[in-house]
């Protein structure tokens, strides 16, 4: 049991980061993302964090990591809405992430 709990707290840690990796190829990503032009055509908005110190949980807060391995999802933005799973706004503020509405959050954990 004392083993079980170190392993469920670090799982749980892991499935609320934001670390980011974009994928040459859509077959290779776990979401498909498309970048709004205004944002209340969003399901998200989301700030690029310069450290990923910053990231803090599901709220919009994306660090781009360099590489695959350090990722906790593999986007991949599309050409045209229709093809995408999430919607995404960049905002200049810190302040504006978040989600627009929980519906499509879980894509994210």
């Amino acid at each position: 049991m004392k083993f079980l709990l170190p392993i469920i707290i670090l799982a749980s840690l892991h499935s609320y980061s934001q670390n980011i990796f974009t994928v040459e190829y859509e077959s290779q990503s776990d979401i498909n993302v498309f970048v709004v032009e205004y944002e209340a055509q969003c399901d998200l908005k989301v700030f690029k964090v310069e450290y990923e110190s910053q990231v803090k949980g599901n709220e919009g807060l994306w660090f781009f990591v360099e590489y695959e391995s350090q990722s906790d999802k593999k986007i991949y933005f599309v050409e045209y809405a229709s093809q995408s799973d999430l919607k995404i706004f960049f905002v200049d503020y810190k302040s504006q992430a978040g989600w627009k509405t929980n519906k499509k959050k879980y894509l994210m954990y």
